[in-house]
C-alpha cells in the first residue's frame, strides 16, 4: 500500500475575515475532494485569516501513482483559487 500525502500552505492577502477565509478553503478543498477522491481538510492557522493550510492524503498501490495523484492535486488546487502557494511538503509512504 502506498500512502501519498502533502500539506500545502496559502497565503490569500485579500481575505479580510475568517468567514471570508472558511468559504474559500471550504470551496477548494469539496472540490478537489471530489475531482481526485482524495481526503483533505484544512489542517493549520484555523485562527489566522490570511493563511491557509490544506492536507490531502491518497492511498494507492503504486508509488508511481501516488505521486501523479499528489501533483495533479497541487495544480489543481494552486490554479483554482486567488492564494498564493507558499509552501508544500509532500510525502510518499510505503506501507
Amino acid at each position: 500500500m502506498i500512502i501519498g500525502s502533502c500539506k500545502l500552505r496559502f497565503t490569500a492577502e485579500w481575505v479580510t475575515s475568517l468567514k471570508e477565509k472558511r468559504m474559500a478553503v471550504k470551496s477548494i478543498v469539496e472540490k478537489a475532494k471530489h475531482k481526485f477522491n482524495i481526503s483533505a481538510a484544512e489542517i493549520d492557522f484555523q485562527d489566522i485569516h490570511q493563511t491557509i493550510a490544506v492536507g490531502f492524503a491518497c492511498v494507492t498501490n503504486d508509488a508511481v501513482h501516488a505521486e501523479q495523484i499528489v501533483n495533479n492535486v497541487i495544480d489543481y488546487m494552486e490554479y483554482n483559487t486567488d492564494a498564493v502557494l507558499e509552501k508544500t511538503e509532500i510525502e510518499i509512504l510505503r506501507v
